[in-house]
Formats: structure tokens, sequence, C-alpha cells
């Protein structure tokens, strides 16, 4: 475990270069969550670079134009915006309509989205809690919504997949020992008890238990999905830290570019289009999940929770 985890801190160079190893893009569908800024973004320009259709899911217009219009200048090519909310089921909801009205089928879908330890008093527009329902519940409704068109997507690929690429973090690591502590989810004295990080854990570890659910249910169908630690990353998902947080951590922190490496590996590369249910960690590598060892107990209960969650906004 100690010798993996120094791995992931201090990663070797990547054998993965995406201007060499990510073939072709034409003709293919790609949603990027959280794709105005930081590894969403980053992501963005590596796909438009290979001829895809990339629709950048993010919450804020006039963000996601400056991004749209940079990477035009850089790679000629245009992403399309789609208004996402992640921290809004019934946003979320509306996002998913959106796309559907213009595409029929989805090759690639990237939740790359996040944040990262906002005030423990911060609650999501449904009343979970901010890192929760942004990280794991948002993304989750997100994807659900769009099975089919990830369906339709594996139909019409070449290698019969669909590819859902989850991105989490090693702070999934340290998600408390039972996992998911269900009381935690919404407001109360549970929830108070914990602090932002490790709220911030827990919702990490709910990427990844949600990816290897995702992978058992519609593996055989062509949806492969697989979960990855992008790395220690200077981005704007550090905005919450304090300054002494950001002196201290700083130097160990490697610049956005990196942490697309892991994802877009995931997502594009042909030697990993038969994973699933996988982890991977820096820079695209198969690793071992080394956090709380219940994910299977886990799976089915957050998928059940979920479709709960969901029912209002459907």
């Amino acid at each position: 475990m100690a010798t993996q985890m120094l791995s992931e801190s201090c990663p070797p160079k990547s054998k993965f270069e995406p201007s060499r190893d990510i073939p072709d893009l034409s003709g293919k569908v790609i949603i990027v969550t959280g794709g105005n800024a930081g590894i969403g973004k980053e992501t963005i320009r590596e796909l438009l670079k290979k001829n895809a259709k990339v629709y950048m899911a993010s919450r804020s217009k006039s963000k996601a134009e400056a991004a749209i219009e940079e990477l035009k200048t850089d790679t000629g090519r245009e992403a399309i915006f789609l208004e996402l909310d992640l921290a809004d089921l019934s946003v979320v909801t509306r996002s998913a309509n959106e796309f559907k009205s213009k595409e029929k089928a989805l090759h690639v879908l990237f939740n790359s989205g996040g944040i990262m330890n906002v005030p423990t008093d911060q609650l999501t527009v449904n009343g979970f809690d901010a890192q929760w329902g942004t990280n794991c519940l948002g993304h989750a409704h997100f994807t659900m919504c769009l099975i089919p068109e990830l369906l339709e997507g594996a139909k019409t690929s070449p290698d019969g997949k669909a590819r859902v690429v989850n991105t989490a973090s090693d702070g999934a690591y340290w998600a408390p020992k039972e996992g998911i502590k269900w009381e935690t989810l919404r407001d109360g004295e549970a929830r108070k008890k914990l602090s932002s990080m490790k709220l911030y854990f827990q919702s990490k570890f709910g990427n990844y238990v949600f990816s290897c659910e995702l992978a058992k249910r519609f593996g055989d169908q062509g949806i492969v999905s697989n979960a990855l630690n992008p790395g220690h990353l200077k981005t704007e998902l550090q905005r919450n830290s304090s300054r002494l947080e950001e002196a201290l951590t700083s130097w160990m922190l490697f610049p956005a570019p990196m942490g697309a490496l892991t994802q877009l590996w995931l997502g594009t590369s042909p030697e990993t289009v038969d994973f699933n249910g996988k982890w991977a960690i820096p820079w695209a590598r198969e690793g071992k999940f080394l956090g709380p060892n219940n994910v299977d107990e886990m799976g089915p209960k957050l998928w059940e929770w979920v479709e709960e969650q969901r029912k209002e906004v459907l």
C-alpha cells in the first residue's frame, strides 16, 4: 500500500502521450463535465485536437464561453456549451434533456467536474451535503439520465463500447471506514461531526463505488465504466484552501495538463477499451484501489439510493 501511494504522489514519467496515442476521434460525441477549467479544459483541448465533437458541460456560461474561445484559438475547433449545475438535480435533468434533443448517441462521458474543501455548512439546492451532492450524486444522476445515449454510442462505435470515465481522487482512500455514512449525506448532527475534507473523501469514494456499479450493470451492453485518481494538481479545485494549506501543498502539485493524462487514457486509448470497473492512477496506469474494501456491498445500496433521490426531478 505504501509503495503505491508513494508512486501515486510522485508518478513515473507517463508512457501515454495524447498527441501520439489518442486515435482520430472523428464522429465521436463526447461530454466533459467541469470543462471550462482545470483538467476538464485540458481534456477537451486534446479531444478537439483529435477531431471529436465535444460538449463542455459547465455551470457558468461566461466562463465556458471564454474557455471555448481559448480552445478554438489553440485547436481550430470549437467545443459546444452545455449548461450543467451538478448541485441542482433539476438542472442536471434539464441538461441531459438538452443534450438528448441534439444527439442520439454519446460515445464518451468524462465525469470530471467537482468541488473540494467547501465550508461545511454549504448544501446543494436539493439539501444534500455540497460535496456529496455535486461530486457524487450530481454526476450519478447525469450519467443515469444518459444511459440510453451511451447504449446507442456503444452500438455505433466500431469497438462496440461507450466509455464513462469517473474522476475521483486518492482522497477516496481516506473515506470513513464505513465507506459511506448515509446519515451524513443531508444536513444533521452526524454530518456536522465530519470535517470538510472527510466529506470530500466520502464523495470521492462514492465516485468509485458508482463507477464500479455502473460497470457491473451495463458492461455486458457495451458501457465500460472506470474511475481514477488524476494526481495532485494545481487547479481551481484548491480555491477554497487557506493560504497556509496552499503553502504547505504547493510544492507537491502538478500542472493541470498532467491531470488530464489518466482520464484521456481511460476514455480514448485502444489499450483500455476492455477495461471495466478498474481503478487508474497517475500517469495513465492501472492501480489497486486502496480505500474501504466494501465496494461490492456499497454499490447496489448507492445505486438504489440515487434512484430514490432522482424520482422528484424526472
